[in-house]
């Protein structure tokens, strides 16, 4: 427990400084000067999208009111031609459906037989025979560059004794 003199001491306060981020006096961790002005990439960058996007929203205002207009103009062929249309708009949809689940279902059929497998060979720890095999093929190579290196050098070293004997 505390002693009794440990209370009567004096608390010690401890002050620790606080910047603020947007402090527009220049001191401070993290103070920005905002008297300068934009800096050259910004400027650009507002120069360079702001006619970009004025001309793609131009462009989505000019797309609505083409759809619109088409749709005032084709509703009444819907409606005359719904008999027609109704049918064959539900069979083109099955068919996109159908198409679209077959894929979907595919993917999702390998996915799990690939997850399946994985989990087969973490369990049976074929993974690890797998490095090994690996390690071994790896080695077993090495030891054959190494033995051609071997041959090949022995045959150049046979061929240059055998142009010196035939010199002398």
């Amino acid at each position: 427990m505390a002693e009794v003199r440990d209370r009567n001491l004096p608390h010690q306060v401890q002050v620790h400084p606080q910047y603020r981020f947007d402090n527009t006096t220049g001191g401070g961790y993290g103070a920005k000067n905002y008297h300068s002005g934009p800096s050259t990439s910004q400027v650009l960058a507002v120069l360079t999208l702001l006619p970009i996007g004025g001309t793609l929203l131009a462009l989505a205002g000019l797309t609505l009111a083409g759809t619109v207009i088409g749709l005032m103009l084709a509703t009444p062929l819907f409606i005359i031609f719904s008999p027609v249309l109704v049918p064959a708009a539900i069979a083109i949809a099955m068919a996109v459906t159908g198409f679209l689940s077959s894929g979907a279902f595919g993917l999702t059929g390998l996915s799990s037989l690939s997850y399946v497998l994985n989990r087969l060979r973490y369990a049976t720890g074929t993974e690890q025979l797998d490095l090994d095999h690996a390690k071994r093929r790896v080695q077993d190579m090495a030891e054959y560059v190494g033995q051609k290196t071997k041959e090949v050098g022995q045959k150049i070293e046979n061929k240059a004794h055998e142009g010196q004997v035939g010199r002398t």
